[in-house]
């Protein structure tokens, strides 16, 4: 039975479904919770491991190796996301969701049954494999498996599931630690991807790769200098003294090691726009990795709270995920707002991040009161805020900063990979800085006060980019 366009809303004059009616129709609803699904899993997961990491350490150890459960997830997830078009071409949406599924339900059942610390690192490693899969599919795949009228409400919808990774993650991670059933919650979370992997496999198609069709080439060169320095940075943490330092300022070298092979390859990580004289690109991309390096805070949140606060795995959880939110609500009030009031967030918000966490890194103490956790909690939503109020239009301005539309996608998508970098990059720092603390509450100050001054570069750099609207 067909629907009636004069009496049915969710379909337009010329009879395709459209609007949200279009996403829960009996032939697209599928593909919506498998977009939706992969992306939420993706978003859930970091707060979920966030919160069950400090059970994690309890049970298996490997304290000093802590920061290397995000820094290995999240180098493989910058190389997965440059996997997706070439994934699309080569074997289709219905394959490629099925491979991505499969490599995070495969990493998360091995962190489940981690023995030692090094073995969970390597599970999360092929969860970053399927991770970054799944969250450049998730938005890749509207265009070619739903109808025209349901494009902007699919991405809407999908944009929606950080949102909801924020407040499920924390929650269900913190149950399971509390009950002391990590290994159960990875478990779960494994059952989960394999559920939508069979799901994918039912109502996704495989299209034909176009004839002449011609693929970039995969920027190995730049992908291997940048793994390097993740690399590199981690080791520092399980070295002291000469040798650490030797570690760090080796992979410093190969951050720049890496900007220069990436501004000379054919097709680099970051577009060859950024590179060039003059561009405003470079400090779009610059204030946005700064901006990173504070939302990196959130991963250590949890710990801090169980360690000088004595709270629940639970509401540790909930405290890590408060970050998040802030992000989230700022970016809802602060879409539609003119150029010059967007020339004045972006400016203005690396000093409201820098601020917020200075504040919260010197506040942290042992035996912390309810009062000062209240406190914790509203320092971490305002700066959130902070960089709620300057992503969505950085994003904006990357579009602009480009001569033609397809350049401006490009550009665009990059800062994606700009965050992955950067998150990899001050995840390692990160770790560093905790294993050189003398007590607990010296290294929390030292990791917030570290993160605080990457983000600080971020002050002058949206002075730089400071204009939205104009193109090069």
């Amino acid at each position: 039975m067909t629907s009636d366009p004069q009496t049915d809303p969710g379909v337009r004059n010329d009879g395709e479904r459209s609007g949200w009616a279009s996403l829960a129709h009996r032939d697209t609803i599928g593909i919506v919770t498998v977009l939706a699904g992969g992306v939420a899993l993706y978003a859930m997961n970091l707060y979920f491991t966030a919160a069950l990491m400090p059970s994690v350490v309890e049970a298996i150890g490997g304290r000093r190796y802590y920061a290397w459960a995000a820094t290995g997830y999240l180098i493989v997830a910058v190389v997965a996301t440059m996997l997706v078009s070439r994934s699309l071409d080569r074997f289709g949406a219905r394959r490629s969701y099925v491979v991505a599924f499969a490599l995070f339900g495969v990493g998360t059942l091995v962190s489940s049954l981690s023995p030692s610390m090094l073995v969970f690192v390597g599970g999360r490693a092929l969860q970053g494999a399927g991770a970054g899969l799944l969250i450049g599919l998730g938005f890749a795949v509207i265009r070619s498996t739903l109808p025209p009228g349901a494009w902007s409400h699919a991405a809407s919808l999908v944009s929606a599931m950080f949102a909801v990774g924020a407040l499920l993650g924390p929650a269900l991670g913190g149950t399971f630690a509390e009950v002391g059933a990590w290994r159960g919650a990875f478990a779960v979370l494994a059952g989960v991807s394999v559920l939508l992997g069979v799901l994918a496999g039912r109502v996704l198609v495989d299209q034909p790769t176009p004839a002449g069709a011609v693929q970039q080439p995969l920027p190995v060169a730049p992908i291997g200098c940048l793994g390097v320095a993740a690399g590199l940075l981690s080791l520092s943490v399980t070295t002291s003294g000469p040798a650490a330092v030797a570690l760090v300022a080796s992979g410093l070298a190969a951050i720049v090691a890496f900007l220069i092979v990436d501004a000379r390859a054919v097709a680099g990580v970051l577009p060859r726009l950024a590179y060039a004289r003059g561009s405003r690109l470079k400090w779009v991309y610059l204030t946005v990795a700064a901006l990173s390096a504070g939302v990196m805070t959130e991963n250590f949140v949890p710990l801090f709270g169980q360690q000088l606060a004595s709270l629940t795995p639970l509401w540790a959880g909930f405290l890590g995920a408060v970050l998040s939110v802030g992000w989230t609500v700022a970016q809802m009030v602060s879409a539609g707002t003119s150029e010059a009031a967007v020339r004045q967030l972006i400016r203005i918000s690396p000093w409201v991040v820098t601020a917020s966490l200075v504040a919260y890194g010197l506040t942290q103490q042992q035996d912390a009161t309810t009062a000062t956790v209240l406190l914790w909690a509203a320092l971490l939503f305002l700066a959130g805020v902070g960089i709620g109020i300057a992503f969505p239009h950085l994003s904006v301005a990357a579009m602009r900063s480009a001569p033609d539309g397809a350049e401006g996608a490009k550009a665009a998508a990059a800062i994606s990979t700009t965050q992955l970098i950067a998150y990899t990059l001050s995840s390692a720092l990160a770790g560093n800085l905790l294993a050189a603390g003398e007590d607990e509450v010296s290294a929390a100050r030292l990791v917030v006060l570290g993160l605080a001054a990457c983000v600080a570069v971020g002050i002058v750099t949206a002075t730089r980019d400071g204009r939205p609207a104009q193109a090069d």
